[in-house]
């Protein structure tokens, strides 16, 4: 009877060795997917285009890649830093074609030079951000509706300012005249010129990443805006000025997002009113992909840099493979919708095992 019963204690103990066995594989399967799963997707899209198409996987194209997301990247980190206050700035695009049709105005219209087009560019991005900063901060509209407010207004202006039409030289304006001014080459060369070969763009990018990434997580203010993402009221019984704070996210939001502008003027030459419209959802979309990279589980730079590199990718792909354009959306949403649900899913898996 003894032996009997030591036998059965010996079988329940491999039981349950071989069951923490088991969940501990299982763990460690979740935490390597829940940390890599993001990148896992990017490397298997990359593959997958080399694999279909003859001319994906090449320096140039790479470069032609890494030009194409760099006003996405831009906008995006713009989003990013409302995100890291519990934030969201929905205005990104207004604001980004408001610095299109502030920088041409200046050339075309007002006949000034290109730093000053980028400087007025610059100040214009900053003042959005502050009314939206004031409006949440000090008349306590909820983050999204007031950028939803102020995107509509933004865009009202530009379309006023401009009559609805495009600037450009010779475009007609107001009082009948002609437009006389030019877009600069040193001017287009932000966003089509070339150190070597690599493009202007992708130089301006990194810097801006690693300044903005150095700002947030090695700065007092940058750890400060995470402790208020992470729990806003222990932040402000710790004596952190958070309205402060908030509204300094939606300055730098405007900032960068009229940054993304200034060049996305540059690449198409023209005074389109509403060029950066269609940069919302993708620049939205890569901030939040950016939270699941490498396990961050919170706004960061460069995961949303992978971010804004996998909504690239994803395009370039499909145009490659001569998908029409009325289609890329859906194919854009479906696997925008898959990585996001993976990374969710197993960032609740972690968080639970």
């Amino acid at each position: 009877m003894g032996n009997k019963d030591a036998s059965q204690q010996t079988a329940a103990m491999q039981i349950d060795e071989n069951g923490m066995l088991a969940a501990s594989m299982k763990d460690k399967i979740v935490h390597f997917l829940f940390k890599y799963g993001m990148l896992i997707i990017l490397l298997a899209l990359v593959a997958f285009f080399s694999i279909a198409t003859d001319h994906f996987f090449t320096v140039g194209n790479m470069m032609d890649i890494l030009r194409s997301v760099t006003i996405i990247t831009l906008i995006s980190l713009g989003v990013t830093i409302t995100l890291v206050v519990n934030g969201f700035d929905m205005s990104v695009g207004s604001v980004s074609s408001l610095a299109v049709v502030v920088a041409s105005a200046t050339m075309v219209i007002h006949l000034q030079g290109p730093v000053m087009a980028v400087i007025y560019s610059l100040i214009a991005g900053m003042i959005v951000g502050l009314l939206n900063g004031l409006l949440i901060v000090k008349i306590k509209i909820p983050h999204i509706l007031a950028t939803l407010g102020m995107m509509f207004f933004i865009q009202g202006v530009q379309l006023t300012y401009s009559m609805g039409y495009p600037i450009y030289h010779g475009a007609t304006i107001r009082g009948g005249q002609k437009a006389s001014g030019n877009f600069s080459q040193s001017f287009l060369d932000i966003s089509q010129g070339y150190v070597g070969v690599i493009p202007i763009p992708v130089i301006i990018v990194f810097i801006v990443l690693i300044l903005v990434y150095l700002f947030l997580n090695h700065t007092y203010i940058g750890r400060n805006m995470y402790v208020i993402g992470g729990n806003m009221e222990a932040a402000k019984l710790s004596g952190i000025r958070v309205g402060f704070y908030i509204i300094l996210a939606y300055v730098l939001s405007g900032l960068l997002t009229s940054m993304g502008g200034v060049v996305l003027a540059a690449r198409i030459g023209i005074g389109d009113v509403l060029a950066g419209s269609s940069f919302l959802l993708d620049g939205v979309a890569a901030s939040f992909i950016g939270y699941a990279l490498l396990g961050a589980g919170k706004p960061n730079v460069w995961g949303t840099f992978i971010g804004a590199v996998f909504m690239g990718v994803l395009l370039t792909g499909m145009t490659m493979l001569g998908t029409p354009y009325y289609m890329q959306d859906i194919f854009k949403g479906i696997v925008l919708i898959s990585a996001l649900a993976l990374s969710f899913y197993l960032r609740k898996q972690g968080s639970t095992g």
